[in-house]
């Protein structure tokens, strides 16, 4: 992985470690600190300061494909195509629990707050006292099986399954009741968590695999398999196109503040400046 100076493009730090590919990254709240899963089945942590690693977690027994950091990032989550999600404590290197066993690869998954008419179900076991900030959240899914589903941090109860098409590749909040899955047909659902048997809203801006999606001001920025990236504002009906890869799968996008980075298979990662939406 490379850290990069966002304003001229130069390389800062260089964080090399993982055995095989390294298929997702991000920081965490402070800035300072690095989370990241590979194909070699460990999740790490890594100081932007030295580019150092001082924490591996194993357990794992196939590919992390997601992470999500919880609240300030003592517990962080992770998912795997080993068809499970677990929660980890950052300080002594542990997991604290399996929070979901799915059986099927799990592609992607989001951390939020759900809103408090959700019932999230009560632990069956006290929780450890290691166990940080996971009250009152929902982690979302999205499973190779075609469905997305909601499962409680805190008690690890299911608190919803929504079946789609086909095999769901990503997923994000929006707010405490809205979230969106993204689906390998195209498909990008929008669902309501007080009632998830039908969506909101869908919308298929084209046939290719949705790979990414991120809550964007009122709306939400998806990126998907030919190359296409777009922003959709709340209403639905205003679109605004990132262009330039050319029929390359996009398959991240970042948001910060008034700017956009997209990753590619071409080997580019493109800046767009957003301030005049």
């Amino acid at each position: 992985m490379k850290i990069w100076q966002a304003n001229n493009g130069e390389t800062r730090r260089v964080l090399d470690g993982h055995v095989y590919e390294v298929n997702c990254c991000m920081f965490f709240p402070s800035g300072m600190v690095v989370l990241s899963g590979g194909m070699d089945a460990q999740v790490k942590i890594w100081s932007v300061e030295d580019a150092s690693c001082p924490v591996t977690f194993k357990g794992h027994k196939a590919g992390i494909m997601d992470l999500a950091v919880v609240d300030r990032g003592r517990n962080v989550l992770s998912c795997s195509w080993d068809g499970t999600a677990r929660l980890w404590d950052c300080g002594r290197s542990t997991c604290l629990a399996v929070v979901a066993d799915c059986g099927v690869p799990i592609n992607g998954i989001s951390v939020g707050v759900a809103d408090n008419t959700i019932n999230l179900g009560s632990p069956e076991t006290p929780p450890s006292d290691r166990e940080i900030g996971t009250e009152g959240k929902i982690l979302l899914l999205a499973r190779e099986d075609k469905r997305l589903e909601g499962v409680s941090v805190n008690s690890r109860q299911p608190v919803f399954t929504f079946e789609g098409a086909d095999a769901f590749n990503c997923c994000t909040f929006l707010s405490s009741v809205n979230v969106l899955g993204g689906g390998q047909d195209g498909n990008i659902y929008q669902l309501d968590l007080r009632n998830t048997k039908v969506p909101l809203h869908t919308v298929s801006k084209s046939g290719a695999p949705v790979l990414s999606l991120s809550p964007f001001r009122e709306g939400f920025i998806a990126s998907q398999g030919d190359g296409t990236c777009f922003i959709l504002q709340q209403d639905l009906d205003h679109i605004v196109e990132l262009t330039e890869p050319d029929c390359d799968p996009v398959y991240k996008v970042a948001v910060s503040e008034k700017l956009a980075y997209t990753c590619c298979r071409d080997g580019i990662i493109r800046k767009y400046q957003l301030t005049d939406l």
